[in-house]
């Protein structure tokens, strides 16, 4: 296959990538301007509105395609590498974003100069996952690890049978690492470490991405990839329909008949991201899988369009939270709140009170607003970073 293929193939993987940072940000921005953010759950089936729902539930697909997306390139890095070259890359840039979790992204999250709350989400994630692959790389083909990625996936929902005393050792070890919803562990100092995201699971799905990896050799014929991929996310999105119609293994929260049918379609879509059940993964990684089939050989304005942020997720991912976060201290302290009120000691994010907010129409226009004015710099630096292959520019 030619080396153009092989460019259009990186090319679909980076417009995935930016379609689901795009939609990425909605979550965000709904986090820190919608009124009821920090007052309702917009997921509960008996409480929600269709828009509410769909708003969430849409944001589902970005963790776990990230996190498979991750795995593809850390494949196709590795063909340019020696196994303890990928080994070693993987696990510094792994406590690199461990690193930026714990100052920058932590102080993103809550603008709080004394790091009351120390947030571990998306890039704890990504960065434990990294290590766990850069130690897997080492001993491992990636057909092992292929295998060893779809264990974790399909079987850590076992551990729901675990029952551990509150506060035990045993406890703090599954929730950190296998079946956590949200673990809020005291720090000796007064504060507080915020386990958001488990780490074994999302191993599991990067594990799994680097082991898929291997249809984007040079010599895997493309139409055989590309209907491995469709067969795969159709397989992934009939199983989601069958082990949640069965209702027994699968998911933390079984869905439940509800009082209208739209409101049990919620229920029953509401499958469980803390920690991400198999169901959630089936549910989310179906439709991306057939996404990559579908725009291998895509080049419109749209697919360029998203693939401007695609090419530098990190970079994105930074300016986007900070710029939401600013925008957001203007508006509250510019809408009549005191500077007391918006950093009052209660707040886990400071400049947000809980009573702060707009509805849902403003939400979408802030969010389009953000990703808009985020394009021209993430073009800037992607082009910057092409034309300079410096070491550094890799862990950005």
């Amino acid at each position: 296959m030619s080396t153009n293929g092989i460019s259009l193939r990186v090319k679909s993987i980076d417009t995935i990538r930016g379609l689901i940072m795009v939609i990425m940000a909605l979550d965000h921005v709904r986090d820190y301007f919608h009124i009821t953010a920090f007052s309702a759950d917009p997921l509960d089936p008996s409480t929600t509105t269709p828009a509410l729902f769909f708003t969430r539930w849409i944001t589902h697909f970005c963790a776990p395609s990230f996190m498979l997306l991750s795995g593809i390139s850390a494949y196709l890095s590795s063909q340019n590498k020696t196994t303890a070259e990928t080994s070693s890359f993987l696990l510094k840039r792994g406590l690199w974003l461990i690193i930026v979790e714990l100052t920058f992204m932590t102080f993103a999250f809550s603008f709080d100069v004394t790091f009351k709350t120390i947030f571990l989400a998306v890039l704890w994630a990504l960065g434990t996952s990294m290590l766990v692959l850069g130690l897997f790389v080492r001993f491992f083909t990636p057909k092992a690890i292929l295998i060893s990625g779809l264990m974790l996936i399909f079987g850590h929902n076992l551990f729901d049978l675990v029952k551990a005393t509150p506060g035990s050792g045993l406890d703090l070890f599954l929730g950190i690492f296998l079946k956590g919803a949200g673990m809020f562990v005291p720090r000796g100092d007064g504060g507080t470490i915020a386990f958001l995201y488990v780490i074994l699971p999302w191993a599991g799905v990067m594990m799994s991405g680097y082991g898929l990896g291997v249809i984007y050799n040079r010599t895997f014929p493309e139409q055989k990839r590309r209907k491995l991929l469709l067969q795969s996310g159709l397989a992934a999105i009939v199983l989601f329909i069958v082990l949640r119609l069965v209702n027994v293994y699968g998911d933390q929260a079984p869905w439940t008949a509800q009082t209208e049918s739209i409101r049990t379609f919620f229920s029953f879509m509401n499958a469980s991201k803390y920690p991400p059940s198999l169901i959630f993964t089936l549910m989310t990684l179906g439709p991306v899988l057939i996404l990559l089939a579908l725009t291998e050989n895509t080049n419109t304005k749209l697919t360029r369009f998203f693939t401007v942020y695609g090419k530098v997720p990190f970079f994105y991912f930074m300016l986007h939270f900070y710029l939401i976060h600013v925008l957001t201290m203007i508006a509250v302290l510019s809408s009549g709140y005191t500077w007391e009120q918006a950093t009052a000691p209660e707040l886990f994010f400071k400049f947000r009170p809980t009573d702060f907010g707009y509805n849902l129409g403003m939400v979408y226009a802030i969010w389009i607003s953000i990703v808009l004015a985020l394009y021209y710099p993430c073009k800037w630096f992607g082009d910057y970073r092409e034309r300079n292959k410096k070491w550094w520019l890799s862990y950005l």
